[in-house]
C-alpha cells in the first residue's frame, strides 16, 4: 500500500510546487518507487516540471533518479451515477491504479479551494502545508488577534482539514499526519519572525499539526525550473563545486526530509 503525501495549502505562492518536486524527487533518489499527481488542472506548475526534467535528460543524454508523473485518467461521464462526481472518480482512479506499483503517491494540490483538492486531503497520510513566514499566509490557518498574540479561531484551510480528518476517521483510517513547513523564514531575528514562531507553535498545540522547516527564499529555485533539476541534481549535471547559497538550500531539504518523517525513509544525502 502507497504512502499518500498531499502538499495543500489554499493561498498561493506559498512553494509548494518547489516542495512537491524535491520532495518527490528526494525520495526517488533515496531508491524509493514514487508517483506524483498535480491536480491544479489549469497552471499544472508540477507536471510542467516534470516535463522540463525529461526534456532536459532526453536533450542531455542523462539518466537521473525521477518520480514518475501521471496525468489524471478521462472518465466517462455517462458511466456516473447520479449525484457521483466526476472528479472523485478521476482522482480515486489515478490512486487506484498507481498504488500497487508505488512506495510513494504525492499529490501537489492547487493554491486554492476545489473538490479535487478537497477530496486529495482525505486521502492523505502525511499533509505538508507550506506556509510563507507572514501573518498574511497564517490567516489561512487560523485569526489571530491585532497583536499577533492571541489565537481567536481556526480558519477556512484548518477547517477543511478538520473535515478530512473526519471523514478519515469514519472510514477506520489512520490520522493524518499534518506537518506545516515554514518557508520563508528571516534569517536575522526579527520581531514579526518571532511572533510567527509563538503564534504557529500555539495553534501546532491547538489544532494539532507539527512544524518543519523550509525552504528560504533562493534563486537557484527559479532557475532550476525550466530544466526541471532539483538541488540534488546539480553534481550529477557537471556542478562540480556547490556555492554556499547552493550548500545551504541543500542542507534546508535534509532537514525538512528528516523531520517530515515518512515511513522507510533513510535520508543519505
Amino acid at each position: 500500500m502507497a504512502h499518500i503525501i498531499v502538499v495543500g495549502n489554499e493561498k498561493g505562492g506559498a512553494g509548494k510546487s518547489t516542495v512537491s518536486m524535491h520532495v518527490a524527487t528526494a525520495l526517488a533518489r533515496l531508491g524509493h518507487k514514487v508517483s506524483t499527481l498535480d491536480l491544479d488542472l489549469r497552471q499544472r506548475s508540477l507536471g510542467r516540471y516534470f516535463e522540463n526534467r525529461l526534456n532536459f535528460l532526453n536533450g542531455s543524454d542523462l539518466s537521473l533518479p525521477s518520480p514518475r508523473h501521471h496525468d489524471l485518467p478521462e472518465i466517462d461521464a455517462s458511466a456516473l451515477k447520479p449525484g457521483e462526481n466526476i472528479y472523485d472518480h478521476r482522482l480515486s482512479a489515478a490512486v487506484a491504479e498507481l498504488e500497487s506499483d508505488s512506495d510513494f503517491i504525492l499529490i501537489d494540490c492547487p493554491g486554492s479551494h476545489t473538490r479535487l483538492s478537497q477530496v486529495a486531503h482525505s486521502l492523505a497520510d502525511t499533509l505538508v502545508t507550506p506556509l510563507n513566514d507572514s501573518f498574511i499566509d497564517f490567516d489561512l490557518l487560523a485569526r489571530i488577534d491585532s497583536k499577533g498574540e492571541k489565537i481567536l479561531g481556526p480558519s477556512v484551510y484548518s477547517e477543511m482539514v478538520w473535515n478530512a480528518r473526519q471523514l478519515r476517521a469514519q472510514a477506520g483510517l489512520k490520522p493524518i499526519d499534518w506537518v506545516v513547513v515554514r518557508n520563508r523564514v528571516g534569517t536575522q531575528r526579527m520581531v514579526n519572525k518571532e511572533k510567527m514562531q509563538r503564534a504557529i507553535e500555539m495553534l501546532s498545540q491547538r489544532i494539532g499539526f507539527r512544524v518543519a522547516s523550509g525552504f528560504s527564499e533562493r534563486v537557484i529555485f527559479r532557475e532550476l525550473f525550466p530544466r526541471g533539476l532539483t538541488l540534488l541534481d546539480l553534481k550529477d549535471i557537471g556542478v562540480k563545486q556547490l556555492n554556499i547559497s547552493n550548500i545551504a538550500a541543500r542542507q534546508e531539504l535534509r532537514d525538512m526530509m528528516k523531520e517530515l518523517n515518512l515511513p522507510g525513509v533513510e535520508i543519505d544525502f
